[in-house]
């Protein structure tokens, strides 16, 4: 077999991941698997989709070798296939962000309108909480932080944040983290936050990214 039909071949299966990509739903469900791995029928829920929808993508999903799945029960559970799924869709974000004008406006358009202020990045975060100068929140739902979240950090989901605010030291800075860099739940927490005199920003990624760089979590 010659060098040219090896290139070609490998180039059919690479091309099976790009159209594995070229869905937004499939994008949100591994959104979602980011958090942690769920049953096809609580992506369902998560996405507001039907199951047998869902259950297709994931189909398509598996077989580009982005997710792995297992079977517990009656139920079966999908996870991201490795941490690297995270760094490929950074790569696609990082290359849509530069190159189509589209997502610039978007981004500028309706969140950087939320926070017009420069966001934590992850080591700069794990620095300042070691040295006990900030609170992290995780504003995320309740299952997905017990799913896994950034050690020492609060899960206070943004529906009940309100309730937390007397439980916050106004002088120390509150770090607000949720799903990933165009979460708006983070962007929400933190125009809350400020609102009520409280120093707040929101971390650069979210979780998946935190934890495929190999920073401290816990489960």
């Amino acid at each position: 077999m010659s060098t040219q039909n090896i290139k070609h071949q490998l180039f059919e299966q690479f091309a099976r991941v790009g159209k594995a990509l070229n869905s937004p739903v499939r994008l949100n469900l591994l959104e979602c698997l980011g958090q942690g791995q769920r049953s096809v029928e609580s992506l369902a829920e998560k996405c507001s989709l039907p199951v047998a929808n869902v259950s297709h993508h994931l189909q398509q999903l598996r077989q580009a070798g982005l997710v792995s799945a297992s079977k517990e029960g009656l139920y079966v559970y999908y996870r991201l296939a490795g941490d690297e799924v995270v760094a490929l869709l950074n790569s696609v974000r990082s290359v849509a962000e530069q190159n189509i004008a589209e997502v610039e406006r978007l981004v500028k358009s309706y969140l950087t309108v939320k926070d017009n202020l420069e966001p934590v990045p992850a080591e700069e975060l794990l620095d300042r909480v070691r040295k006990g100068l900030v609170t992290v929140l995780d504003v995320r739902p309740h299952d997905e932080y017990a799913a896994g979240h950034i050690t020492g950090a609060v899960n206070v989901p943004l529906a009940e944040l309100e309730k937390y605010f007397h439980k916050l030291k106004p002088r120390k800075e509150v770090v607000a983290y949720c799903r990933g860099p165009y979460c708006v739940l983070s962007y929400d927490a933190v125009v809350m936050l400020r609102a009520h005199g409280i120093k707040a920003r929101r971390l650069k990624e979210g979780y998946p990214e935190w934890k495929a760089t190999g920073l401290p979590v816990e489960t």
